[in-house]
C-alpha cells in the first residue's frame, strides 16, 4: 500500500479526525474564534468612533477656529456643536468675549455655543435631547438647510424671540412627521418656544436630534450665568486661519490665563484625533491578541491529548512506511486547520455584529485587521501545533504500537 503524502490527503485526513470529534473540534476552535472576533470588533468600534469624530468636525467646514475651555480636548463627544470638546475644566465665555471676537475682520461669523441636555415636551410627547443656544451663524457653519418653515435670524437674537429650530430626527420624534412641527409649541425647562422651522437631515445624530434656540432666549432660568461652553469662528479664507487664531488668543489673554482656554484649528484637532486613535487601535489589537494566544494554548493542549490518544495509530503508520516528516505534517495540518476554522467563525460573527451595530453607530470593518487576524491565527496554529506534532513524529514505532 502506497502512502499518500500530498496536501489533499493531509486535509482529508484532518477533516476525518474533526468529524470523529465534532464537539472537541468546536471547543478547541472557540478560543481562536473569540480572539479573531475581539480583534476585528474592537478595531471596528475604534475606527467607527474615529470616523464619527472626524465627520463631526468636517461638517463644520474647513476654515474654522474653535475656542474651548481648558485644554480643549478634555470633554467627551464627537466635537460637534452639540458636544463641545472642552466642557471639563477651564472657564466659561460670555457676551463680552463674543463682542471682542466679532471685531476680528477676517472672521465671517462668530458663533457662541450654549449646550445642555434637557427634556423637550409637547402637549402629548416628550423626548430627551440636546438644547443648543447659538446665533444665526450656526446654520452657516453646519451648512444647514431648511426642511420646513424658517431658520431664526439676527432679529430673533436681538429681540430674544422665543422660537426654536428642530433637528430633523427631533421633529420626527415629537410630531411623527417633521412637516407637522412648524407653528407648534414645545417646552424646554418649562419655557415655551414656537417651532419656526425644521432643518434638513445633516447626518450628525446629535445635531439631528437637537433643539436649536437663539442664545439670548436661554438667558435666565435655563442659563442664569449667561455663559457659553465654546465659541466658533468661521474664517473667510484658509490663508487667514492662522491670523484669526493668533488674534483670538491675544483678545482672550486680556481677560484669562493661557491655561484657561484653547484656540485650535480644525486641522489640529483632526491630527490629534488620528494620533490618539493610532495608539488606541494598537492597544485594542494587543487586547484582542491575548484572546488569540489563549486560543493557541488551547489548541496545543488538545493536540497533545490527541497525540496521546492516537499513539497506536502513529505507530502503525510508521510501521507501514510513514516518515517522521509525514507524521509531523499530519498533526501540524490539523492544528492550522483548527485555527483557520476558528478564524472563519470569528470573522463571520464579527461581520454579523457589525451589520447590526451599524444601525445605531457607524462602525467599520478594517480589512487590514481581518488580514492580520487570519495571519496571526495561522501563525498560532503553526507555532502551538509544532510542539505536539514533533512529539508525535518522535514516537518510536514499536513502543507506539504496544501503547495501551
Amino acid at each position: 500500500m502506497k502512502l499518500k503524502n500530498g496536501t489533499y490527503h493531509l486535509i482529508i485526513s484532518a477533516l476525518a479526525d474533526f468529524k470523529r470529534n465534532k464537539v472537541r473540534t468546536f471547543l478547541t476552535s472557540l478560543g481562536i474564534m473569540i480572539g479573531v472576533l475581539s480583534v476585528v470588533m474592537l478595531i471596528a468600534l475604534g475606527l467607527g468612533l474615529k470616523n464619527y469624530i472626524k465627520e463631526s468636525f468636517e461638517n463644520l467646514g474647513a476654515n474654522m477656529v474653535m475656542i474651548m475651555p481648558g485644554s480643549g480636548f478634555g470633554g467627551g463627544g464627537g466635537g460637534g456643536f452639540s458636544s463641545p470638546a472642552g466642557m471639563v475644566g477651564g472657564i466659561k465665555f460670555d457676551e463680552r468675549d463674543l463682542n471682542s471676537l466679532e471685531r476680528i475682520s477676517e472672521a465671517e461669523y462668530v458663533v457662541p455655543v450654549y449646550f445642555k441636555s434637557a427634556l423637550i415636551e409637547t402637549g402629548s410627547e416628550e423626548e430627551y435631547g440636546y438644547v443648543m443656544g447659538v446665533n444665526e451663524g450656526f446654520f452657516k457653519t453646519m451648512a444647514a438647510e431648511v426642511h420646513e418653515g424658517r431658520l431664526f435670524d439676527q432679529s430673533d437674537i436681538q429681540g430674544r424671540t422665543k422660537v426654536a429650530v428642530l433637528g430633523y430626527e427631533m421633529a420626527k420624534d415629537l410630531f411623527e412627521k417633521p412637516d407637522m412641527a412648524v407653528g407648534k409649541t414645545i417646552r424646554v425647562d418649562d419655557i415655551r418656544f414656537r417651532v419656526s422651522g425644521v432643518m434638513e437631515k445633516i447626518g450628525d445624530p446629535e445635531t439631528d436630534g437637537s433643539v436649536v434656540l437663539p442664545y439670548t432666549t436661554t438667558f435666565g432660568t435655563m442659563n442664569p450665568d449667561k455663559t457659553f461652553w465654546s465659541i466658533y469662528l468661521g474664517v473667510l479664507s484658509k490663508d487667514d486661519v492662522a491670523s484669526v487664531k493668533e488674534q483670538a488668543e491675544q483678545i482672550l489673554l486680556r481677560r484669562y490665563k493661557e491655561s484657561d482656554f484653547s484656540v485650535v484649528e480644525q486641522e489640529e484637532i483632526l491630527s490629534t484625533v488620528n494620533q490618539i486613535f493610532g495608539v488606541v487601535n494598537a492597544i485594542l489589537v494587543a487586547i484582542g491578541s491575548i484572546s488569540l494566544i489563549v486560543g493557541g494554548i488551547g489548541i496545543m493542549n488538545i493536540m497533545y491529548a490527541s497525540v496521546t490518544e492516537r499513539t497506536k495509530e502513529v505507530g502503525i503508520r510508521r510501521a507501514i512506511g510513514a516518515t517522521r516528516q509525514d507524521i509531523l505534517m499530519q498533526f501540524l495540518t490539523e492544528s492550522v486547520m483548527l485555527s483557520l476554522f476558528g478564524g472563519l467563525l470569528g470573522l463571520l460573527l464579527a461581520v454579523i455584529l457589525v451589520m447590526i451595530i451599524r444601525i445605531f453607530f457607524p462602525v467599520a470593518i478594517n480589512f487590514l485587521a481581518v488580514a492580520i487576524s487570519f495571519g496571526v491565527s495561522t501563525a498560532i496554529g503553526v507555532f502551538f501545533g509544532v510542539f505536539p506534532a514533533r512529539r508525535a513524529a518522535s514516537l518510536p514505532p514499536i513502543e507506539a504500537i504496544r501503547y495501551e
